[in-house]
């Protein structure tokens, strides 16, 4: 019972960075001395991960409005990976291969590569943007890059 209130009280921001504190404090019979340092890690997490959302966010909004679609569209979860599917000239069906676990990987990594050809890119850069999506969709969004259409037809 300890480590789930311990859990639940230190945040989502530190979850993956104080994993093994937790852990090493599941001994109920073992005093525990907490120096309260979980609030201070977990808002300097959540800020991070807030300017990683927002970045995101920025890139995404001007990846799309350069494909010629709305940009607002990266902000509804579900249609921002049809239009996503569109602009990499995937079909919307795919959305379905995304939600099946481990296929979503190799679809996801498909749709980034497409993606790249898009706008006129190399493979190196789709593989960017699958792996290091904050840093690769605002430089494709800011860089001057055109869109260029989608390398395959939709099916």
């Amino acid at each position: 019972m300890k480590i789930f209130h311990k859990l639940c009280t230190i945040g989502l921001g530190t979850l993956f960075l104080s994993a093994m504190p937790v852990l090493a404090q599941a001994d109920e019979e073992a005093p525990t001395n907490s120096g309260g340092g979980g609030g201070i890690v977990g808002a300097i997490g959540g800020i991070i991960c807030l300017a990683l959302v927002v970045v995101m966010i920025i890139g995404l909004w001007k990846v799309f409005t350069k494909a010629g679609k709305p940009g607002w569209a990266c902000l509804v979860p579900i249609y921002n990976v049809i239009v996503l599917c569109e602009i990499a000239g995937r079909p919307i069906w795919w959305f379905i291969l995304l939600c099946i676990p481990l296929v979503n990987f190799v679809i996801a990594i498909i749709i980034a590569l497409d993606l790249a050809k898009s706008f006129g890119k190399e493979a190196g850069f789709g593989i960017g943007l699958a792996f290091l999506p904050f840093i690769f969709y605002p430089m494709l969004g800011f860089s001057d890059a055109r869109y260029v259409g989608p390398a395959n037809k939709p099916a």
